[in-house]
């Protein structure tokens, strides 16, 4: 059983195309309580590696363990992983390989998922990565509220295309304890109680929701970024939830 602690690590896992930057204002604030918070890019989404467009889930994953591992996470002081949007991926394989290092995950507008999920099935082949779409275009599938031109600007001139491989890998999960790691979800686009109610009806992108055994949910109504548009606030549930 993980034990929970005072004052843990917290790791800071932004989504794709995004690297530690992202949480910068997020971070700001969690600092200003002397929180031992951090945020990391995922390999892969380090604009200057040469290689990078061949990194993949488990090199993530992988990358999220050593750093747990050099920042002294054990059984006896787990860490708090905070995971949006894409990042759920590689965030569920480290819950799925050591459960007893996180006292909690706080998904940000993102969950755990299920084994055999991907998130790009029908990417080709030969597509190497996968840029930042138009924002007309991203707007589609995600929620763009709250972003300022200035933040979209920023947004735009500082994603990393994300890696084929990544988006191409089936999540396989074979432990059932990474559901028993305290979770909590930081709605934000969808308001928790419909995200509940697509979990309990078996939805695929929520089905893995059903069943965590300890849940507690934060609404934050604005867009899929908060970090962004609400960083004071999201800084404050990540507190909460970590306390």
């Amino acid at each position: 059983m993980t034990i929970a602690t005072s004052n843990p690590h917290i790791i800071l896992i932004a989504g794709h195309w995004l690297g530690a930057w992202a949480w910068d204002e997020v971070l700001e604030y969690l600092k200003t309580d002397h929180t031992r918070a951090m945020a990391m890019t995922l390999p892969g989404l380090e604009g200057d590696d040469p290689e990078r467009a061949s990194k993949t889930l488990d090199d993530q994953a992988a990358a999220v363990m050593d750093l747990m591992v050099r920042l002294g996470v054990s059984e006896d002081e787990p860490a708090v992983i905070v995971a949006h949007s894409g990042a759920n991926a590689p965030v569920s394989l480290v819950l799925d390989r050591q459960p007893e290092l996180v006292q909690r995950v706080v998904w940000v507008d993102s969950g755990p998922v299920v084994t055999g999920s991907v998130f790009a099935a029908d990417l080709p082949e030969g597509l190497e990565e996968l840029p930042l779409p138009p924002f007309g275009a991203l707007a589609q599938q995600a929620s763009l509220e709250g972003l300022s031109a200035d933040v979209l600007e920023r947004f735009r001139s500082r994603a990393v295309p994300e890696p084929g491989p990544v988006l191409r890998q089936p999540v396989e999960l074979t432990n059932d304890a990474r559901r028993t790691v305290r979770t909590t979800l930081v709605c934000c686009s969808i308001p928790s109680a419909q995200v509940l109610e697509l979990a309990r009806a078996g939805h695929a992108m929520f089905a893995e929701v059903a069943n965590l055994v300890t849940l507690d949910v934060i609404d934050l109504p604005t867009g899929h970024w908060p970090m962004w548009s609400r960083p004071r606030d999201l800084a404050r549930a990540i507190l909460a939830a970590s306390s």
